[in-house]
């Protein structure tokens, strides 16, 4: 047990537990931003794919249309995101992150590498190697995430 008292004496509970450190070092970053893991997700979305309509956030964040308005919403009013309409189609709008959004989200993969870092400093290369290897032995007949 740790000093918590939560037992980790399964090999996938340790697993667990590293999973558990890289979520918490990305909401850290994240609430750092003052952004909802939603929200961060959605940025970031929109810095690498420019223009997309609504209806393609809703099904990347498997999500309803109706939460994906409000959160642009919430996004907009921050100067975060900006909707635009297309050839003067009110209804077809496509939607973008301001220069504001993409800085804000800028550094995320690079946060998250330090945290993987941070994370495998007790092994040196070799272990890494090994670990890795034996993961990918692991996960090898495993479905694929899907995002």
């Amino acid at each position: 047990m740790d000093e918590a008292g939560i037992p980790l004496s399964s090999t996938v509970d340790l697993v667990r537990w590293i999973g558990w450190a890289q979520r918490k070092a990305g909401e850290d970053w994240i609430r750092a931003r003052e952004l909802s893991h939603e929200q961060a997700f959605v940025l970031g979305y929109l810095s690498k794919n420019p223009g997309v309509i609504q209806r393609e956030i809703a099904q990347m964040t498997r999500t309803s249309p109706a939460s994906v308005s409000s959160l642009l919403q919430g996004l907009e009013r921050r100067g975060l995101v900006e909707r635009r309409s297309e050839n003067g189609d009110e209804r077809r709008k496509r939607v973008y992150a301001t220069p504001a959004g993409t800085e804000l989200i800028s550094g995320f993969e690079a946060a998250m590498s330090d945290a993987d870092e941070v994370i495998l400093s007790p092994l040196d290369q070799a272990e890494r190697a090994t670990l890795h290897a034996l993961l990918l032995k692991v996960t090898a007949d495993m479905p694929k995430p899907t995002r």
